[in-house]
């Protein structure tokens, strides 16, 4: 493909900055339609990102000749049935992640995609983020020796938008997101942790209402395996006050450790026995730049994409086993 002509559907506030306006910015990209089912809301994004054409239904703008790859950001419970559709009609897909509302529409997609012959990308983009890349590179180039265990803590406080039941997010409806907040933030923190140890092999979990809120699961813990040798420990709740909110994941090695936030502003802390030394980044003004590029070049022939339709439905096996206890009751 010379020219990728891109067409969104679900240009929800996820696509505003992190995503919409990267498709304009990579060389050789271009943004020339969007869906969303409201026309109003349709129509004022195009309008405001300087996009020519906008739809209502996702169907129109998968069968529109000039769009020849589609980025899916609509919530999970439809990521499946959309990248299906553009692949069967001869697209490439970019999906939103989690990749799907659960493992087994993973599989699907990935089955559709080795059918059809057409590529499905997933948008983890911390694997091409400059400070996670940076962890990487501590590890890789071992100088925290040997990894040993990774610990992963995500503690937030209770929001508003989760409050009140006929208001609620879709990120606290299982039926629409496969489970809480759980999968849409440990998603990010599981698939990067895939991209620097490769898969995990075994993994276990606890999943728990206890604050009442809403029916999806608030508070979480795992423990968990990869392949490479290394054992790892997550624990996630999204019912703490303000002060107890802590964002962290720390992996140890032999010869020291690596310290760092996985969504809060921070610096990659370097900790061994030199003392701590602190590294720090800035991502580009939309977050999913680099990934997109990457997408648009691996679609060019040019690049090989680091997120993998295969390390994406990893991600999602993992999460549903954490929590399936909590979802058979």
């Amino acid at each position: 493909m010379k020219k990728i002509n891109w067409g969104i559907i679900g240009c929800g506030n996820v696509t505003e900055l992190k995503s919409g306006p990267a498709f304009n910015k990579v060389e050789h990209s271009k943004l020339v339609a969007v869906m969303r089912r409201n026309e109003f809301l349709a129509q004022d994004y195009a309008k405001r990102h300087n996009v020519p054409k906008f739809y209502t239904d996702g169907l129109d703008l998968i069968s529109d000749t000039e769009v020849n790859a589609v980025y899916v950001a609509t919530p999970p419970d439809s990521h499946a049935s959309y990248a299906i559709e553009v692949m069967k009609a001869g697209k490439p897909v970019y999906v939103e992640k989690p990749m799907a509302k659960n493992y087994a529409e993973c599989r699907e997609m990935i089955r559709v995609s080795e059918e059809t012959g057409m590529p499905l990308f997933v948008a983890y983009y911390r694997r091409t983020l400059p400070a996670f890349l940076k962890v990487k590179e501590i590890i890789d180039t071992h100088v925290i020796g040997k990894p040993l265990s990774v610990h992963v803590k995500l503690h937030k406080a209770f929001g508003e938008q989760d409050r009140f039941q006929n208001k609620q997010h879709w990120h606290v409806n299982p039926a629409i997101g496969g489970g809480g907040h759980f999968y849409d933030l440990a998603s990010h923190q599981f698939d990067f942790l895939d991209f620097v140890f490769g898969a995990i092999i075994n993994v276990s979990g606890i999943a728990r209402n206890i604050a009442g809120y809403y029916q999806a699961e608030d508070t979480v813990s795992a423990v968990f395996n990869f392949g490479s040798g290394v054992v790892g420990t997550g624990s996630w709740c999204f019912v703490v006050d303000k002060q107890s909110e802590e964002d962290s994941i720390e992996i140890v090695g032999m010869n020291g450790k690596i310290k760092f936030p996985c969504f809060d502003k921070g610096d990659v802390e370097l900790i061994t026995q030199n003392g701590t030394e602190r590294f720090s980044f800035q991502n580009p003004e939309n977050i999913s730049f680099f990934l997109i590029k990457q997408v648009v070049e691996t679609l060019r022939g040019e690049n090989e994409c680091v997120s993998t339709m295969y390390s994406a439905a990893r991600t999602s096996y993992v999460m549903e086993e954490i929590v399936k206890s909590y979802y058979k009751k």
